[in-house]
């Protein structure tokens, strides 16, 4: 299990699916190996950029006028390892808003967050999540809403929540490193049988 590099980039980035890409993190790093970056910036994903097909088929799109993206690339593993990554992100990504908003109820449904309880008729889209694979790596892209405007379905931000976008991305960065780290100790500590 090699390092997983991760970083915070401070510059704004509009994300319009073409980012989802073999080495553009390492276009944004400098560094060749599997990493996790944050950064923020508008999506605005057409139809034809949609990895998803069961999406493209149907003539989705996905907007918001900011949002939170993490962009992953591993170059170690197959798609579905790569999804249980993605997941798993999502999944400590749930539990570090939680702690920030204890009152507030979230609900993961595959890939996406909601805000409300599942099967209820308020809940609202926090989330959008893709995996995919290139000839060299696998790639994930997790967007999150910072402010919803311009989504295609009912939705909530991370704004309307009062909640710092720039100190959660940096809190689930590190949350993902410790549990890279953890993994990879994990995986060395146990004796053969």
């Amino acid at each position: 299990m090699s390092l997983l590099h991760t970083a915070f980039l401070e510059k704004r980035i509009p994300y319009t699916g073409v980012e989802l890409a073999p080495h553009w993190v390492a276009g944004q790093t400098g560094i060749f190996a599997s990493g996790i970056v944050a950064f923020r910036g508008p999506c605005l994903v057409e139809t034809g950029e949609l990895v998803d097909l069961e999406d493209r088929l149907q003539g989705a799109r996905i907007e918001a006028r900011e949002m939170l993206h993490f962009l992953g690339e591993w170059f170690e593993g197959d798609l579905l390892l790569a999804v249980a990554r993605q997941r798993l992100l999502i999944a400590g990504f749930a539990e570090e808003l939680g702690r920030r908003l204890p009152g507030k109820h979230f609900f993961r449904r595959g890939n996406d967050l909601y805000l409300g309880a599942p099967g209820g008729k308020e809940n609202r889209k926090l989330s959008v999540s893709i995996v995919t694979a290139s000839p060299v790596s696998t790639l994930f892209h997790f967007g999150v809403n910072i402010d919803a405007a311009g989504a295609p379905v009912a939705a909530v931000g991370l704004a309307e929540l009062g909640v710092d976008a720039d100190a959660l991305a940096r809190a689930v960065l590190t949350l993902w490193s410790e549990e890279w780290a953890s993994m990879a100790r994990a995986r060395c500590k146990v004796a053969p049988r």
